[in-house]
């Protein structure tokens, strides 16, 4: 009688990605705490490669909300032929809301996007967002956050494994950017950082190492650009039209420091700026007075229809 031989699909899970030891470079699942415009960004972006998504927001109306803004910013896409309707319900199907962190318990990667508007509550907020989402996944999953003006050694400083956290931040301020800022706590691993290169390659982005600073290299960049514009709409240099006309025309940056800083939110920006004020003592960081005027009137840009420009409700700039 011939020997019984051992079913192939034992030697196919034998080696099989289902294996726990699989490498977590594959980055199969990915959390996001926080969905509003730059949750809505990565969960977009992340989603449109493959890759599932699971968002998490405080309530059931508000995880509604936010697949309703992914929704119709897709069909915008559509709109400009830069995606098919077929493509837009793949991207969908990879995408899921939930209020709890225990959606996360199969995640390789979670990154916290979430809106604080005072440094002290943020720092603090945060905190405990990581606290929670360690409670939530594995031991050998990445905890990131995209906050770009605070400190990830510090956020990272309460947790039981601190290797594992790093700061990887997408410049949201400009459309279909393709450069990641990948910042090191004291704390990260080798192989978590080598991990995170990875799947900025996933998502077809460039990766560049910054140092731990707070504003990194692009907000930095951009809180100057937007004060030093202000600075010289005051002094009467030029006009706004005119300063945002050099900066796209001129200098070839996709939109002007005043039509940036309405897209941002003026809010935000004044955020960044104090944050950045706060840390290096620079008055070069201390936020114009004409952004002030402007968000002291409610005048945030583009998400309440007026800032330094006015917007129909399509958010499109009007005449």
């Amino acid at each position: 009688m011939a020997e019984k031989k051992e079913p192939v699909v034992e030697q196919i899970e034998n080696y099989g990605l289902s294996q726990k030891d699989r490498p977590k470079t594959m980055f199969s699942k990915i959390g996001i705490v926080g969905c509003g415009t730059t949750g809505q960004i990565l969960t977009r972006e992340i989603a449109a490669k493959g890759i599932e998504v699971v968002f998490l927001e405080l309530s059931d109306d508000i995880v509604k909300h936010s697949i309703q803004e992914i929704s119709a910013e897709l069909d915008n896409m559509i709109g400009r032929w830069g995606m098919t309707s077929g493509e837009k319900r793949a991207i969908l199907s990879r995408i899921k809301g939930t209020t709890t962190y225990k959606d996360f318990a199969d995640c390789d990667l979670v990154m916290e996007a979430i809106l604080s508007k005072r440094r002290e509550t943020s720092i603090e907020v945060r905190k405990e967002v990581f606290k929670k989402i360690e409670e939530n996944v594995t031991r050998e999953a990445i905890i990131a956050t995209h906050t770009s003006t605070l400190v990830i050694t510090e956020l990272a400083s309460e947790l039981k494994y601190k290797d594992r956290c790093i700061n990887l931040h997408l410049p949201t301020q400009i459309q279909d950017s393709n450069t990641l800022e990948i910042a090191r706590s004291l704390y990260t691993s080798d192989e978590v950082f080598k991990n995170v290169k990875k799947f900025a390659a996933l998502l077809g982005k460039n990766s560049i190492q910054v140092e731990e600073s707070p504003g990194l290299i692009s907000t930095r960049l951009f809180v100057s650009l937007i004060n030093e514009a202000c600075s010289m709409l005051m002094e009467g240099v030029g006009s706004k039209e005119d300063v945002d006309l050099m900066v796209r025309d001129g200098i070839g940056m996709p939109l002007g420091p005043f039509e940036m800083a309405d897209k941002i939110g003026l809010d935000r920006v004044i955020r960044w700026m104090e944050n950045l004020y706060n840390e290096f003592g620079d008055h070069h960081y201390m936020p114009s007075p004409l952004l002030k005027r402007l968000v002291r009137a409610h005048h945030y840009g583009r998400k309440t229809g007026e800032g330094f420009y006015k917007y129909d409700e399509n958010g499109k700039k009007m005449k």
